[in-house]
């Protein structure tokens, strides 16, 4: 309790959290809520696992943009995802609309103007569950570049610990053949959502420790691979990005090589 208290006050330094409109997010919600139904027909287990009140953190295994949508919107409470700061502050129309969208979707802005950017996203992560609220997060990082799981980043381990909030890992299906990376307009077809029961870690005094944020990572991973059946990979998805930039790279300039 004390570590809690002792972020609250220091969360102060980043400023109050933007929440976002929750009257944007319920019309948004209404509005997609019947055609993700009728087109998608999305079958969905275990959602009573996530707790009707009170501060939950849900981790999702993260396939598609689209994951973003389907699973928000078939939890009953707002779930709160952090974004960028930089998709809030995008100048002329265009950007107000991006704006707009990612605050009806339940987004807040990272503000990494005063800190890292890991620690600007745990302030702001532990300000919206200080408030009681739901927050959504892909404990990879980023979108997997090929399907499967990756390496948990242990952020989440450290506001699970300083929150106290229950971990409800989540994992995703067919949302990568539905909207592949770069796709814009979806495929129709039916998308599977499946809640596993809570996990808690418990004693904030265990966020200082490397070993014990791993640990508590790798044990989130590991029911996220035991939930979706993809397979695991020990590295994170940022670096399987990296090195597959990197082969396209070596091909196109041995492609190029052999045209000459």
């Amino acid at each position: 309790m004390a570590m809690w208290g002792k972020n609250l006050r220091r969360k102060k330094s980043v400023g109050d959290v933007v929440q976002g409109d929750k009257v944007a997010y319920g019309l948004l919600k209404s509005f997609l809520s019947p055609i993700l139904t009728l087109l998608f027909r999305p079958k969905v287990k275990g959602l009573r696992n996530v707790p009707a009140q009170g501060p939950v953190i849900i981790a999702s295994n993260h396939l598609s943009f689209s994951d973003s949508i389907f699973m928000p919107l078939v939890v009953p409470r707002k779930v709160t995802f952090l974004a960028k700061s930089e998709y809030f502050t995008s100048p002329g129309p265009k950007g107000l609309l991006k704006k707009l969208t990612f605050i009806a979707l339940g987004q807040v802005p990272v503000d990494r103007a005063g800190g890292s950017r890991s620690e600007a996203a745990l302030l702001t992560g532990l300000s919206v569950l200080a408030k009681g609220e739901c927050l959504g997060i892909y404990p990879e990082g980023t979108r997997s570049p090929d399907g499967r799981l990756y390496r948990g980043r242990t952020g989440i381990a450290r506001l699970a610990f300083e929150s106290g909030a229950p971990v409800v890992p989540v994992a995703m299906f067919n949302t990568a053949e539905i909207q592949p990376t770069g796709k814009v307009i979806p495929k129709i077809m039916r998308v599977k959502m499946v809640f596993g029961e809570p996990m808690y870690f418990t004693g904030a005094e265990k966020s200082s420790s490397p070993e014990e944020l791993r640990k508590a990572t790798d044990q989130i991973m590991k029911k996220l691979q035991e939930m979706s059946g993809q397979e695991y990979v020990d590295i994170y998805a940022s670096q399987a990005k990296e090195a597959i930039a990197e082969e396209k790279k070596r091909r196109s300039k041995d492609e190029s090589e052999e045209e000459e």
